[in-house]
């Protein structure tokens, strides 16, 4: 028996455009049959079929309407265990007019006020998938009661979701007035790679839309925060990258932009600095030998450097440096990220070194 601790697997979830297309299947139900069930089955993108459990699910004087508690799995999510609901009414009109089925923006779902984004400005934030998704199970509903001809209007709300979306990148998205409804196949996977390089395409969409040739990539709000007081771009220019650095990097030069502004920690710069291209422990371990190696290489004497290797993390190695007054190894090591951006990305490439007590502590012009 091995004494190594089996690591837990991680549980996967609904995403919020899979539970708002429950919610309206259920409420189209109960509109018709005026029953509430206390649960649906839906249908996915890829014609796999889901069961979801109602939360509420009510009649009304001019409709119905159902929610559903969202279970993001394991997934560090913002909106798990909110409530994601849908109002379902009857609007005049036979199927095969423009639209048979009108999406609405309701409490705590936000409206697109930017450009860049998949939905048109003005439009409820409701992605495309998540549009066909409650379409396809609102027309589900209408089949099981035998009224496939009806013409229904769907408002999509989310109680508390203006507050959730302050946790969030809605507002500088131009995402206001609550939350978006997201999904591309109606399962959240956990500590989703596909939702940080989503959100890094849509920060980059909308800054090209506003003009902008110049994007702040950043590893996280401390460093974002500390460069934008000194640089001040405008909102739209700034995209948390976390730990994807070399996919932010190669998105920016595929967005077309023509410069990169880089705010991170010395650990992330380390790492940059050693072409890891994916800076988060997990996928990038940055073992102290390998930053000690690359400071010998860059002019640190080897007693110094194997004293180095010893280090507990990378902070240890800085605090090293700054107390041997190695500022030229500092800068080396900010030339040689810069370096490496620049070979991923095609651009111009600024570097800003920043720590949580001082802000900005160093700067490689592009």
């Amino acid at each position: 028996m091995t004494s190594r601790k089996r690591q837990k697997k991680l549980r996967s979830g609904y995403s919020t455009g899979a539970c708002a297309a429950a919610a309206a299947k259920a409420a189209v139900l109960c509109l018709l049959s005026r029953r509430a069930p206390e649960e649906v089955t839906i249908t996915f993108p890829d014609d796999s079929r889901h069961r979801f459990e109602l939360c509420r699910c009510t009649s009304l004087d001019q409709g119905a309407l159902a929610t559903v508690v969202k279970d993001a799995g394991d997934d560090p999510d913002v909106t798990n265990g909110a409530e994601i609901g849908v109002e379902v009414r009857l609007v005049s009109g036979q199927a095969g007019t423009a639209e048979q089925f009108q999406l609405l923006s309701g409490s705590g779902v936000g409206t697109v006020t930017k450009p860049g984004l998949p939905i048109p400005v003005g439009e409820p934030a409701i992605n495309p998938m998540p549009r066909k998704m409650i379409r396809r199970a609102m027309a589900e509903g209408l089949e099981a009661c035998g009224q496939a001809e009806l013409q229904l209007a769907a408002t999509v709300f989310i109680p508390g979701g203006e507050e959730l979306a302050k946790k969030t990148l809605n507002q500088r998205l131009g995402i206001l007035g609550g939350l978006s409804v997201l999904g591309t196949t109606g399962i959240v996977r956990p500590v989703s790679a596909k939702a940080w390089t989503d959100t890094i395409e849509a920060s980059m969409s909308v800054a090209r839309a506003a003009g902008l040739d110049t994007v702040l990539l950043s590893t996280g709000r401390t460093s974002e925060r500390a460069v934008q007081e000194q640089i001040r771009l405008p909102e739209e220019a700034q995209v948390m990258m976390g730990d994807y650095l070399r996919y932010a990097l190669e998105a920016a030069q595929r967005h077309g932009f023509s410069r990169i502004v880089i705010a991170a920690m010395w650990a992330k710069l380390l790492k940059a600095a050693l072409a890891i291209p994916q800076t988060h422990v997990r996928n990038g371990a940055l073992e102290p030998l390998q930053g000690a190696e690359l400071l010998e290489e860059l002019g640190l004497d080897p007693d110094t450097a194997r004293s180095m290797a010893q280090a507990n993390t990378a902070r240890e190695i800085y605090d090293r440096l700054l107390a041997g007054q190695r500022q030229d190894l500092i800068h080396a090591v900010s030339l040689r990220a810069q370096e490496q951006a620049r070979h991923w990305s095609g651009l111009a490439v600024a570097i800003y070194l920043v720590t949580s007590e001082q802000g900005v502590v160093h700067h490689v012009p592009d």
